[in-house]
């Protein structure tokens, strides 16, 4: 059948010292393109389609960017009831977005078609990163197809390790890295960056860049060889309707200079005068014409304006200069029963920050083709309807809440404690109340207050600021924290965390073809100048941690066993453990290196709890006495516990210092009784004896034995045995 055979195609090259494959094989042969990547044992599918009419209405590029991780890939069942793939995970939808924020600004203003994008993740080595891989997989599959696109683009991480950048590093290397930055560009320039680091200076993370567009182009050209050899003739598309004259005539002589004078108008005013302006068109202009051909003519009219005033003055909506922050206010400790808060505002942009301390056992459990099968450290990320003031239906978080909340979280986790010198599961919220541009960047701010109001020990309080781009006329500036409408009307949304010492986060979206080195240079530069600015503000509201947790955070107490006692603590089919929270209320965590963490909210309960591990946990020693309970009679002695689930036999010969013509007469099941193991054999079957005691407490006159308390592994002496201190009035010497 005709088209049913399609050719492969293969080309490859050397990247970061290891092959790079980007081939067309006989795969998904319905789809408008499909190209799989391999990189060491890693391999991507993706596959592209396209509707054969564009869609009505929107002003928008109808693109959607589907990433499908397999547990196949890397060997592993599914967990859960169904053992089978159900909602994305949180590092599925971060892999969607990355690939969706390249690959966006490159396809052809105008273009309406609707089209998908579906990367699946096939085999997953567990080092080589399949992100980059989707974006480059993506890229080629559009480049070879009929769709329009301005690409190809090519993707890499970049790495820093013993002083030097290094392309591609593994997942292992990524963990002792300074940076793990990807790097997304065309032949030309930049197109987009994201980064999470350790504290890293502005000069690394720009030479990372630098050298990350290099390594892109011999992606690029593979490629483009594979295009020349495969591609298929680009598709036609009706671009966007011609503006009528007559109605922008009208608009333009309506309007005059208002515009400006909206935009310099003070504070938050500029929005509402603005908002004014356009109802009064709608209204003016309504017989005549829709909204839907008002209001693309009005914001077109508002752009220009705006983007104007900025290249030509620096004046920026409401008078602020090209580097001024908006006011900032903020404060801590606003909510009584919360183990920590903090509320940040800048401008009309606020975000109230909750930080909830756990155990180590209410870690995230992971279940995705990374290595890591658990987190400590989460933030979570909320927009409801009221902070921009619409009328919404609540839902659950989507990709941009799920994105924003990732990026806050990876600019925070490089300051967070250890597990070993903290060992709290740490969980942030953030709920934004009002928004007007740059809430993630106030989320970075707000998390850092909240935290150290709760005490945790950070290494350093974090902020975050957005940088823009203005650019025309071969000039361009940055404007400095950027708010909604010049996000919306701008070239570039660079958002830039760190601390004093250096940069955590980085994340770089625009809407140009590319971006030179110049202009990201620049706003590094002015990033950290505001970024000083705002860390100075924060540090006056509270200048570090806490040295107190709230009286409502649990209290976890570390304390280390033998790894080989793990057992005897766990018990059989959790039988111990289990009984230890029963009793205790306590939560108790046990890790592999023999680390017990103990959470409880009241002190006593948590130290009931060492105790009773303590006891699982004990050595046993010929010569020490013990007080156990009778467990069980026999003909010939008594079964007695003396440590939990340890024990041994008093023969009846060994229950008394006289002799004993019946053991039901001297104990009974449930007594407790204080004995000496006087053997343990090979197979570390105990012998005890009560009569060793009797005459230990004889020589001694009652002091001076050593005792060790069953429900006290912290050597303190037993109980007073009353069965001892009675037996030689119940029963008269033999002999």
């Amino acid at each position: 059948m005709e088209g049913w055979f399609i050719m492969s195609h293969r080309v490859e090259g050397m990247l970061g010292g290891r092959r790079f494959i980007i081939e067309t094989r006989n795969l998904a042969e319905q789809a408008n393109g499909a190209v799989t990547v391999r990189y060491g044992d890693t391999v991507v599918l993706a596959t592209v389609c396209v509707s054969k009419e564009p869609r009505e209405g929107g002003d928008f590029l109808p693109l959607t960017v589907d990433y499908e991780e397999r547990l196949y890939a890397a060997g592993k069942i599914p967990g859960g009831f169904l053992r089978r793939e159900g909602r994305p995970s949180q590092e599925a939808i971060l892999a969607s977005r990355l690939t969706d924020r390249c690959l966006r600004p490159l396809f052809p203003k105008g273009f309406r078609h609707e089209v998908q994008v579906v990367i699946t993740v096939l085999s997953a080595d567990q080092e080589n990163s399949p992100e980059t891989l989707a974006i480059v997989s993506a890229s080629a599959a559009l480049s070879i197809s009929e769709i329009p696109f301005n690409g190809p683009v090519g993707a890499v991480r970049v790495g820093y390790l013993d002083g030097e950048l290094v392309i591609n590093p593994t997942f292992s290397q990524l963990q002792d890295s300074l940076i793990d930055l990807v790097v997304v560009s065309t032949s030309q320039a930049v197109v987009m960056v994201e980064a999470g680091a350790k504290e890293a200076p502005e000069e690394i993370i720009l030479a990372a860049l630098k050298l990350g567009q290099e390594a892109n182009q011999e992606v690029i050209q593979l490629e483009e060889q594979l295009q020349q050899a495969c591609g298929k003739p680009k598709m036609e598309y009706k671009a966007d309707g011609e503006v009528e004259p007559e109605l922008e005539a009208i608009i333009s002589a309506t309007l005059g200079g208002r515009i400006a004078e909206s935009l310099a108008r003070k504070g938050p005013e500029h929005r509402e005068a603005l908002s004014a302006l356009k109802e009064e068109l709608i209204k003016n202009l309504g017989e005549r014409y829709s909204p839907q051909e008002i209001i693309p003519l009005f914001e077109s009219k508002v752009k220009a304006e705006l983007r104007g005033r900025i290249l030509a003055e620096g004046i920026r909506p409401g008078g602020r200069g090209l580097t001024e922050i908006r006011p900032i206010s903020s404060e801590v400790g606003l909510l009584p029963r919360t183990h920590g808060s903090a509320l940040f505002t800048r401008g009309q942009t606020q975000v109230l920050t909750i930080t909830t301390l756990g155990s180590a056992g209410e870690e995230q459990p992971l279940d995705g083709l990374s290595l890591e099968e658990s987190k400590r450290f989460m933030h979570h990320y909320n927009f409801p309807p009221f902070s921009t003031g619409e009328v919404k239906r609540l839902s659950t978080p989507g990709r941009r809440e799920i994105g924003h909340g990732a990026l806050v979280e990876r600019a925070i986790a490089p300051v967070i404690p250890g597990e070993k010198d903290f060992p709290y599961t740490i969980r942030l919220v953030s709920e934004v109340l009002s928004s007007n541009g740059s809430t993630s960047m106030a989320s970075i701010c707000a998390s850092s207050l909240s935290l150290m109001d709760a005490g945790v020990p950070i290494k350093a309080p974090v902020a975050g600021v957005a940088i823009g781009l203005v650019s025309g006329e071969g000039k361009f500036a940055l404007p400095t924290d950027i708010e909604g409408m010049e996000d919306a009307y701008g070239d570039m949304d660079f958002k830039i965390a760190g601390s004093a010492a250096g940069v955590t986060a980085v994340q770089l979206d625009i809407k140009l073809n590319s971006l030179s080195c110049e202009v990201i240079a620049q706003a590094l530069s002015q990033a950290r100048e505001a970024r000083l600015a705002i860390l100075a503000q924060m540090q006056q509201t509270i200048a570090s941690n806490r040295l107190e947790l709230s009286k409502y955070a649990p209290r976890i107490v570390k304390i280390h066993i033998d790894p080989s006692k793990i057992g005897s603590v766990i018990g059989p089919g959790g039988k111990m453990i289990k009984s230890i929270v029963e009793q205790t209320k306590a939560s108790v965590d046990v890790e592999n290196d023999g680390t017990v963490f103990i959470s409880s909210m009241s002190e006593e309960a948590a130290q009931k709890a060492i105790k009773m591990i303590e006891a699982l946990t004990a050595e046993v020693k010929v010569g020490n006495i013990y007080t156990g309970k009778v467990t069980r009679l026999f003909g010939y002695g008594a079964l007695v516990e003396i440590l939990p689930g340890k024990g041994g036999l008093v023969h009846i010969s060994e229950l008394a210092d006289y002799r004993v013509p019946r053991v039901e007469e001297v104990v009974k099941v449930g007594d407790e009784i204080m004995v000496m193991v006087t053997e343990i054999d090979p197979q570390g079957r105990m012998s005890l004896s009560r009569r060793a005691v009797f005459q230990g407490l004889s020589r001694s006159g009652g002091r001076g034995a050593r005792v060790n308390d069953s429900s006290s592994a912290a050597g303190k002496p037993s109980q007073h045995d009353t069965n001892a201190s009675l037996s030689n009035k119940r029963y008269p010497r033999q002999g």
